[in-house]
C-alpha cells in the first residue's frame, strides 16, 4: 500500500517522478487569474487564525460543510468563533475522502505549515493552535509572505473598471514585495443590464469617467477611459463571466434604445438583453485587440441558484453549478465576427461544463492564424473542474484535438492566499498524464524526445504562460 500524500504523490511512474521532481517542481508560479484582494496585499494583512485564511470566503469549503449537515453559521455566520468554524470543518474533513478538498487541505497544511498530519476531530485542536501559532510569529504568513513562499512570481488580479487601482499602485512601489501584483479587467458589472444594479453602476462608472451616459456610444466611451487607465497600471488581461456566447444582430439604434430603456428602470426582454451583451463583448473585445490585450471567457455556470441563501448572503456563496447551454454555434459566429473584421487579439477560452471539452478543444484550431503559439487557448480545468478528473479531461482533450505543448497552464481561481498547492497539484497530475504514456511506450523519452518532453512540462507550467501574456 502506497503511502498517502508521500513525496511521489500522484507520480505512478518512474518517467513522472522524474518529471516533476526535476523540471516542473523548481518553475516559478504565474497566477494569471485569481480573486485576491489587492488591499490585503498592499496592507500586507495579518491574519488572526487559520480560520480567516482557510474558511473565509471558501465556498468550496462551505458547500462540503453544508452537505455535511454543518448549520450555516458555522460556515458564514457572525455569531461563531474562529475555533467552531474550524472545529466543523476539521469534523467535515474525513468526509471528503475522494473530493479534492481533502487533497488540498492536507498539501497546504504541508506545504505552508510543515504539518504532515490527518485533519480530523482528534487532532483539530493541536493543529488549530500550531497554525495560530505560525501566523502570529511568522511573517512568511502574510500575504506576501505566503506568495513569496510559494514562489509567486506574477498575480494578476480581478479589478472592476470603476476601480482605482490604488493598492496596486502601493504594491508597485514598495520595492520588498517580490511578487508583482497586475490589474485585470472584468467589466461584468457593465454588462449585466438585467441586474437590479445595473442602473446605479453605470452612475458610478460615468462618475468615475467623466462621460455623462445615455447612448451605447457614451458607454463605450466611458469604458475605453477606464481601458486605457488600467493599461496605464500594465494590465495586460481581461476576463468576462458569461453564462453562453451571444451572436443575435443588433443594430447601434437598437442598443441606444434598449440602454434608454434600462436606464428609465423599464424590463427587458431575453432578445434585447442579448443583442445587448453581444454588442457590449464586441466592444470590449476590439478594445482588448487594440490595446494588445489577452481576452478570457468563463462561460457555462448557473448562479445563485438558491435565491433565499443568495438575498441572505449574496453572490460567490457556494450556490452556483454547473449549466448547460447549447453555445458552441454562437461561439463560433462571435470569434469569426471579431476574426474577420481583424479583431480577435489572444483568447483563452473555459467551459464549467465538461461535456464541452472537445468542442472547446476543436474550437481553437479554427482561428490560430500562426502569429503566436497558442493564440487561441482552451484555459485550464475552472472552478468544479480544476480537480484531478476535470484537469486530465481537459488535458486529454487538448492532447487529441490540439498541441498540449503549448498549454498556458494552471491558475488558482481562488480567494485564497493558501491556494497556491493547487498548482502543485495541476503540475503533479500533468507529470503522471505524461509519465503514463511514457510508461506505455506512447511517447519516446531517450535522446532528442527526452529533452523535449522535460521542456514540454516546464513550458506548461511557467514559460508558455510567461511569454504569452509578455510578462
Amino acid at each position: 500500500m502506497k503511502e498517502f500524500m508521500d513525496k511521489d504523490f500522484l507520480l505512478q511512474t518512474d518517467a513522472a517522478k522524474e518529471l516533476y521532481h526535476e523540471h516542473a517542481a523548481k518553475m516559478p508560479i504565474i497566477d494569471y487569474h485569481c480573486h485576491l484582494i489587492p488591499k490585503m496585499v498592499a496592507d500586507n494583512k495579518r491574519f488572526e487564525s487559520i480560520a480567516q485564511i482557510w474558511l473565509m470566503g471558501d465556498h468550496y469549503k462551505w458547500r462540503a460543510m453544508r452537505s455535511n449537515g454543518v448549520p450555516e453559521r458555522f460556515c458564514t455566520g457572525a455569531d461563531t468563533t474562529d475555533w467552531e468554524k474550524f472545529e466543523k470543518w476539521a469534523e467535515t474533513v474525513p468526509y471528503t475522502f475522494r473530493n479534492p478538498l481533502y487533497h488540498w487541505t492536507h498539501l497546504e497544511l504541508k506545504t505552508a505549515f510543515g504539518i504532515d498530519k490527518r485533519l480530523n476531530p482528534e487532532t483539530a485542536r493541536e493543529i488549530y493552535d500550531k497554525c495560530n501559532d505560525l501566523i502570529k510569529n511568522d511573517p512568511k504568513f502574510t500575504p506576501r509572505g505566503l506568495m513569496e513562499h510559494y514562489h509567486v512570481e506574477i498575480v494578476c488580479t480581478t479589478d472592476d473598471p470603476v476601480d482605482s487601482l490604488e493598492y496596486h499602485d502601493i504594491v508597485a512601489a514598495d520595492k520588498t514585495c517580490k511578487t508583482r501584483m497586475i490589474p485585470a479587467w472584468r467589466p461584468d458589472a457593465a454588462m449585466n443590464i438585467e441586474a437590479a444594479a445595473w442602473k446605479a453602476y453605470i452612475e458610478k462608472l460615468s462618475a468615475v469617467s467623466g462621460v455623462a451616459i445615455a447612448t451605447f456610444g457614451d458607454l463605450v466611451d466611458a469604458l475605453q477611459k477606464r481601458h486605457d487607465f488600467f493599461a496605464s497600471k500594465g494590465c495586460k488581461l481581461s476576463d468576462h463571466g458569461i453564462e453562453e456566447f451571444y451572436d443575435e444582430p443588433y443594430t447601434i439604434a437598437e442598443i441606444d434604445a434598449i440602454i434608454k430603456k434600462a436606464l428609465a428602470g423599464e424590463s427587458l426582454s431575453v432578445l434585447e438583453q442579448r443583442k445587448y451583451k453581444h454588442a457590449f463583448l464586441y466592444e470590449m473585445a476590439v478594445m482588448d485587440n487594440k490595446a494588445g490585450w489577452t481576452q478570457q471567457y468563463h462561460y457555462g455556470a448557473i448562479r445563485n441558484n438558491n435565491s433565499l441563501m443568495f438575498e441572505r448572503l449574496g453572490a460567490d456563496t457556494g450556490f452556483d453549478s454547473i449549466g448547460e447551454f447549447t453555445t458552441a454555434k454562437a461561439m463560433s459566429h462571435f470569434l469569426d465576427e471579431l476574426n474577420r473584421e481583424g479583431h480577435l487579439s489572444k483568447t483563452i477560452l473555459y467551459n464549467l461544463n465538461p461535456c464541452a471539452n472537445e468542442v472547446i478543444a476543436t474550437m481553437l484550431g479554427n482561428f490560430q492564424d500562426g502569429s503566436c503559439p497558442g493564440k487561441i487557448q482552451f484555459g485550464s480545468g475552472w472552478w468544479f473542474l480544476d480537480q484531478k478528473d476535470g484537469m486530465e479531461k481537459q488535458m486529454m482533450a487538448l492532447s487529441n484535438l490540439g498541441l498540449l505543448s503549448r498549454f498556458v497552464g494552471m491558475l488558482t481561481d481562488s480567494r485564497s492566499f493558501l491556494s497556491y498547492p493547487r498548482h502543485e497539484y495541476f503540475r503533479r497530475t500533468l507529470c503522471n498524464v505524461l509519465g503514463n504514456d511514457i510508461e506505455n511506450g506512447m511517447i519516446p523519452f531517450t535522446g532528442y524526445e527526452h529533452d523535449r518532453v522535460c521542456q514540454m512540462v516546464e513550458d506548461i507550467c511557467y514559460n508558455n504562460a510567461k511569454n504569452y501574456f509578455n510578462f
